[in-house]
């Protein structure tokens, strides 16, 4: 029978919520999905916000932390240092990256709890 190892489970469905939705509005943004993104820069302003507008982050943002929320779960003894990574990804993509607050959010909560998740001891359910 197949050893079965704790995982942490709840930082890579959130982690990995977060790099879809990272991903997915860095594509929209950009311009690849079509409807979606008909109004970008029409309005008033044109699209500007005051700082320089980078879709592309969240496209590579949004890869990286679903590449780090595939590392939480088939490695789950380096959690600390792939929860960091989404860490600081998803804020650094909450001021510049163009993926979304909701999924910033949902990356920073779930980087937070890869760092402080460890299996435990009596073999608990692994969440």
């Amino acid at each position: 029978m197949a050893e079965r190892r704790e995982r942490p489970v709840g930082a890579f469905v959130l982690s990995l919520l977060a790099g879809i939705w990272m991903a997915g509005a860095g594509i929209a943004m950009y311009g690849w999905v079509g409807p979606v993104s008909w109004m970008w820069g029409h309005g008033m302003m044109g699209g500007y916000a005051g700082w320089p507008r980078l879709p592309w982050l969240g496209l590579v943002f949004g890869v990286v932390v679903l590449v780090g929320a595939a590392m939480l779960y088939s490695r789950p003894e380096k959690s600390q240092g792939w929860g960091i990574a989404i860490l600081v990804v998803s804020a650094v993509n909450l001021l510049f990256g163009m993926g979304g607050v909701l999924a910033s959010l949902l990356g920073i909560v779930g980087g937070a709890w890869a760092v402080a998740w460890s299996p435990s001891d009596a073999g608990g359910d692994g969440g």
